[in-house]
């Protein structure tokens, strides 16, 4: 498959029933969320980077994890909802953490940051390059002939069930065979 796996809009507005109830159910929390000096919320077990993305990319596919960058923006209440709800749930939170190696990005930071081409550019620049509209979004990476490919995209916060599912779909390397709405149909619900 040549094109980017994406998730319809239908599938992610379908998505806020589910989001309610993740919000208000009770949950316990096994890694610390943090609530940085910049507003967004992340992970201490989110990688510390240099934000050299290709870098990122090979050390994570060097010790054969799965990569994917994570795009925040401050006083995004989906954004906090991922990290205080879904991340607090361990049945979510540990396959992610035990398979990807995540680098997170402010959409409106100042940082700069080595894209995969090369290219230095602040957070904000390559969040438009990349058309990051939602947050979060995450983008999947993967090495093909040596080179970074984008895999899949989740832009914004899907139910928690189809959530997991696109990790998995990417752990499975199942973006190179079918779209994740055909892999979901088939084989997402189970596990």
């Amino acid at each position: 498959m040549t094109e980017t796996s994406s998730v319809s809009r239908r599938r992610l507005f379908s998505g806020a029933a589910g989001l309610a109830a993740a919000a208000l159910a009770p949950a316990t929390a096994t890694a610390a969320v943090r609530l940085g000096d910049d507003g967004l919320y992340t992970e201490d077990w989110y990688v510390e980077s240099f934000l050299d993305l290709s870098e990122d990319l090979s050390n994570a596919t060097a010790k054969g994890r799965h990569f994917a960058l994570q795009w925040s923006q401050r006083g995004c209440v989906y954004c906090k909802t991922l990290h205080t709800v879904y991340f607090a749930d361990p049945a979510i939170e540990g396959p992610v953490k035990a398979a990807f190696d995540i680098v997170h990005l402010d959409l409106f930071g100042a940082r700069e940051v080595t894209a995969f081409d090369g290219a230095r550019l602040t957070e904000k620049a390559l969040g438009s390059r990349e058309r990051i509209r939602a947050t979060p979004t995450f983008q999947f990476f993967a090495l093909d002939g040596g080179r970074a490919r984008e895999v899949a995209r989740m832009p914004g916060l899907l139910p928690p069930p189809d959530f997991s599912a696109m990790f998995r779909y990417v752990a499975a390397g199942a973006y190179a065979r079918e779209s994740f709405e055909a892999w979901l149909a088939r084989e997402g619900k189970k596990s």
